[in-house]
């Protein structure tokens, strides 16, 4: 069995922080780290290739050169093979550049039975890329995965909703959106850290996997973004303070008056 997964270098957010007068992000000094959904992606793929000898389990992102450091931490985790897509003409590129690119990638790579992704990156929080990287290939996709079993040539698994989950049956080859509740993702190893560093990640260019630059990054993204903010802060909060009918009977009265009641 083959099985790709698809990973993305993102800031951490607990440290991002916005330009009050330009409205952008400040980058500069922000780690970056693997997305937490992809790390539940990739996981999965491991704990498949733990119980199914022969399988490969391979990692492609799309992302500028310090990719490789998030690709080498797939690695010392335990995939076999790491695929870097990087090309200024990919810069700027929106969700459906950014799909477009990664699908040419997995076309060159071919010959997958399972493609795994995260739900979607914590610096975006789209959900959309995984599921158009599916449509392009032409393969069924399902999202919100928490749970998969494998049979012959399908795969069950349990979808999350908002009020309890679905069971579906689906074909291979196919992709799998992941969510955090799918599993507990495995830290890296001395022993695979330092196998990580011998092993080669690929780097392609849009020549690479076959795609014109007007049809990748920021030429053939048709989002723009007007405008990024930060949000004023609320109000502070009043605490009250008294007995518990005294601080109902004041609680009603605020209510009261900003008309709630």
């Amino acid at each position: 069995m083959k099985i790709l997964v698809c990973v993305k270098q993102v800031p951490d957010t607990n440290e991002v922080k916005i330009d009050p007068v330009k409205g952008t992000l400040i980058r500069d000094g922000v780690p970056s780290i693997l997305n937490p959904d992809d790390a539940n992606a990739l996981e999965e793929a491991l704990k498949i290739k733990d119980e199914k000898p022969g399988t490969t389990v391979s990692v492609i992102t799309m992302g500028p050169p310090q990719a490789d450091d998030m690709l080498r931490e797939c690695l010392a985790m335990g995939a076999d093979e790491a695929y870097l897509l990087s090309d200024r003409a990919f810069g700027g590129a929106d969700t459906c550049a950014t799909s477009t690119t990664i699908a040419a990638g997995i076309d060159k790579i071919g010959d997958y039975d399972i493609i795994f992704a995260g739900r979607q990156a914590i610096d975006g929080d789209t959900a959309q890329v995984g599921p158009q990287v599916a449509w392009r290939l032409g393969i069924p996709v399902v999202t919100y995965v928490q749970d998969v079993k494998l049979c012959e040539g399908k795969v069950i698994v349990q979808r999350q909703m908002e009020n309890g989950y679905e069971i579906l049956e689906v074909q291979t080859p196919c992709l799998l959106t992941a969510v955090k509740e799918l599993n507990e993702p495995r830290y890296m190893s001395i022993g695979g850290i330092m196998d990580a560093y011998a092993k080669k990640v690929t780097i392609w260019n849009h020549e690479d996997v076959g795609l014109d630059p007007k049809d990748c990054g920021l030429n053939a993204s048709p989002t723009q973004v007007f405008r990024s903010f930060t949000p004023a802060p609320k109000g502070k909060g009043e605490m009250l303070a008294g007995t518990v009918t005294q601080m109902a009977d004041l609680l009603t009265e605020r209510l009261k008056e900003k008309h709630y009641l």
